[in-house]
């Protein structure tokens, strides 16, 4: 099953995210198998890092929220909001 994790940082955090990328980088490659899309959401000058939307795919909502658990962002205290909703994939079609 599919998971949109939406990950909103809190204000005035961005040295937390930069402190803590290079962990969270090494977290994602350590579970690219999972991984169907994964990147920043960003300011609205397009630059600035303000969030994160991930989708994985695990067995179960457990899971989703325990990978959300060990994520070294969540550990720095990064996040102020974290959603993580059940997904279908659509489209593209798998081929």
């Amino acid at each position: 099953m599919y998971f949109v994790i939406n990950c909103t940082d809190k204000s005035g955090h961005q040295t937390v995210r930069m402190d803590n990328r290079p962990a969270h980088v090494e977290y994602l490659k350590a579970h690219a198998n999972k991984i169907v899309a994964a990147g920043p959401t960003l300011a609205e000058d397009g630059e600035g890092m303000i969030g994160s939307v991930l989708i994985l795919q695990f067995d179960d909502l457990s899971q989703a929220k325990a990978w959300v658990a060990d994520d070294p962002y969540n550990k720095a205290g990064l996040f102020g909001n974290v959603t993580i909703t059940p997904w279908k994939k659509v489209f593209p079609a798998d081929r």
